[in-house]
C-alpha cells in the first residue's frame, strides 16, 4: 500500500505541477523564467514525494488528513517561496491547496 500511495502522490503532484507551469507562464511569461518554472514543477513533485511517504490517515478522519496536506504544502511551498525572495505569491498558496489535493487523492485511492 505504501508504494501505491507514493506512486499516486507523485503522479498527482506531477500533473498539478503542469498546471503551475501554465499558470506561471501566463502570469510571468515563459521566456526568461524557464529555470523558475522547472523549479516550481520540481517543488510540486517534492510535495507529492513527502506526502507519499507519510503514513496513511484513515479516510474517515478528513479534517486531520486535509490539515496535514495543507501543512506539508505550506512548509515545502513556503521554503521555495522564501528561497525565491517571494517571487510568486499565487504559487505559494497553490502549493498549500495542492498539498491538500495530493493528500486527499493519495489517501482515497491508495487503499
Amino acid at each position: 500500500m505504501k508504494n501505491k500511495r507514493l506512486a499516486i502522490s507523485l503522479i498527482t503532484a506531477a500533473i498539478l505541477g503542469i498546471f503551475c507551469i501554465i499558470g506561471i507562464s501566463l502570469r510571468m511569461g515563459f521566456a526568461g523564467n524557464e529555470l523558475f518554472i522547472v523549479a516550481t514543477w520540481v517543488n510540486r513533485v517534492v510535495i507529492g514525494l513527502v506526502i507519499g511517504v507519510a503514513s496513511p490517515i484513515k479516510i474517515d478522519n478528513n479534517p486531520k488528513m486535509l490539515l496535514r496536506g495543507a501543512l506539508l504544502g505550506f512548509i515545502i511551498s513556503g521554503s521555495f517561496y522564501l528561497a525565491t525572495s517571494f517571487k510568486d505569491t499565487p504559487g505559494f498558496f497553490a502549493g498549500i491547496v495542492y498539498g491538500i489535493i495530493i493528500e486527499y487523492i493519495a489517501t482515497k485511492y491508495a487503499k
